[in-house]
């Protein structure tokens, strides 16, 4: 049919048909690019399904295949309970993308005997919690209610150094004249009919990523109290943890980059290779806000299994500020980008430092003690507005820091190439201008301290958890150590703040996820 001859014979004007005609196909242009844009993120959601399809086939022949012979004893049930909560989450991660597309199930579960829930000790002592139903009239007719029998469900909580169990009664109250029954409805939990209370599974993550405890060691813990939890059962638990929590650090990343000075290292870590029972170099990257920010303190770990400064860029994005790293040449590709470099002033304190803790040196002492003298200016300032700590700095900082580049230079000819005077001097004098820029801002920090305050636990840590199972354990254990590093920064109690959120996050919006992220109300 011919559009427009049709409304010329329908409509007189021709300024009508003209103005309805493009209407129309305006209306039809957009239905096109609307169709178009499904079109792809559908296409985007099927791609991302048929991976996690492949790397939930991975992760299970690399469970079900490893040979016991390459992994020693403690290294394979350190690596048996990466997998297991590797699988747990990419399974959980599979089902969602599968129900967002609106495709069936593409590894439908194989049927498997099962031993049973194990029942939850009887010495263990009982917290009755008893749900009514809001009225005691049937909603159906009005007629009262009469109690038939009781639903009980158990779940198991723990205090420090204490099991106990929540048990939960919903009575059955049914209405005699239309046979309705009527009880109080289960709340919606992270982990929907699971055995483990939010106490519980907030013990299992903190001790986990704040404790750096195996699981085999928290098993260990529940064992003597007489609680069986098997590896595999903390494994799942750790794995869907880690799915579940995800959006807040998302969400912690995202608030990091809008502030306008950051902190950033990196810090070796090993990562398993299940296949020869060895381990490589993987990396954690931490970014962290400015102490001398108004906004409340956020650390973001990132793991990555190189030092590739590339990944450095695609965590930033296209943030541009003010970075204090240092002298890695990972960072140097950002400097060209629109990003300010801010030098460590404590690194180039470091070099002068250990020469001198190695022999007595004198001109080691004198670049130390002009050092201190910057670091005492900064303590008097620290309770400075920015504006009256910027004119603390010019006026008190700046002629010291000039006097010290006068010094370090004129010092420098006066000392042998290649020896460790000269490498602690070049160190400075290569990065000057990084160096004394914080002087001109009173809102940018004089070192990367802050940082490694942050990420210094997590190395404490190595010594007992030795190395990640996988990649993907890698990245949630950064995530979830985001978010418990974070907490710490605030003042929060980590195992206060994990279990608050947990119970809060099953019936948490989107828009209102700012509310479950741990950081303090600044007022």
């Amino acid at each position: 049919m011919n559009l427009v001859a049709e409304l010329e014979r329908v409509i007189a004007d021709p300024a009508v048909t003209a103005s309805v005609t493009q209407l129309v196909e305006k209306l039809l242009t957009e239905s096109r690019a609307e169709v178009e844009r499904h079109a792809t993120e559908l296409h985007a959601a099927k791609t991302k399904i048929d991976a996690l399809v492949l790397e939930l086939a991975h992760l299970k022949r690399m469970r079900f295949g490893t040979r016991s012979e390459a992994l020693g004893a403690d290294t394979k049930d350190l690596f048996q309970e990466t997998i297991e909560a590797d699988i747990a989450a990419a399974k959980l991660e599979l089902e969602k993308r599968q129900a967002e597309a609106g495709e069936p199930a593409k590894l439908p579960r194989p049927p498997r005997e099962r031993a049973g829930r194990q029942p939850l000790p009887d010495h263990l002592p009982r917290i009755e919690h008893r749900h009514e139903p809001e009225t005691c009239t049937c909603g159906q007719c009005g007629k009262d209610l009469v109690l038939i029998g009781e639903n009980v469900s158990e779940q198991l909580d723990v205090e420090p150094a204490r099991f106990f169990v929540h048990r939960h009664i919903r009575p059955q109250y049914a209405c005699r004249a239309c046979e309705t029954v009527t009880a109080a409805p289960i709340p919606p939990a992270v982990i929907d009919g699971g055995m483990a209370a939010v106490g519980l599974l907030a013990w299992v993550i903190v001790g986990k990523y704040l404790d750096h405890l195996p699981l085999y060691r928290l098993e260990g813990i529940a064992a003597r109290e007489g609680v069986t939890l098997s590896r595999s059962t903390l494994a799942e638990w750790v794995g869907r943890m880690g799915v579940a929590l995800d959006p807040l650090t998302q969400r912690l990343a995202e608030l990091l980059r809008q502030r306008s000075v950051l902190h950033a290292d990196e810090t070796p870590v090993r990562q398993l290779d299940p296949g020869n029972g060895k381990t490589h170099r993987a990396y954690l990257w931490a970014y962290r806000s400015n102490d001398l920010d108004t906004g409340a303190p956020i650390v973001v770990f990132d793991y990555q299994t190189s030092r590739s400064g590339a990944h450095a860029r695609n965590f930033l994005v296209d943030w541009r500020g003010s970075l204090m790293v240092d002298d890695f040449g990972g960072y140097k590709a950002l400097f060209t980008k629109g990003v300010t470099e801010l030098a460590c002033l404590a690194h180039a304190r470091r070099k002068f430092f250990e020469l001198n803790q190695a022999q007595p040196n004198t001109i080691a002492q004198e670049a130390l003690t002009r050092i201190a003298a910057l670091y005492e200016i900064e303590q008097r300032g620290r309770p400075l507005s920015s504006e009256e700590r910027t004119a603390l700095r010019q006026s008190e900082a700046v002629p010291l820091l000039d006097s010290l580049h006068i010094w370090l230079k004129a010092t420098r000819l006066t000392v042998a190439n290649g020896g460790g005077t000269a490498k602690a001097i070049d160190y400075s004098l290569k990065r000057w201008p990084a160096l004394c820029r914080y002087a001109t801002d009173g809102a940018l920090p004089i070192d990367n301290n802050p940082v490694e305050n942050a990420i210094r636990p997590v190395c404490l840590g190595k010594k007992n958890w030795l190395f990640t199972g996988s990649e993907r354990a890698g990245k949630r254990a950064a995530a979830i150590q985001s978010l418990l590093a974070t907490a710490t920064l605030n003042g929060l109690d980590p195992a206060a703040w994990l279990r608050d959120t947990l119970e809060k996050l099953p019936t948490c919006l989107n828009r209102n996820i700012d509310s479950l992220l741990p950081l303090r109300q600044i007022p």
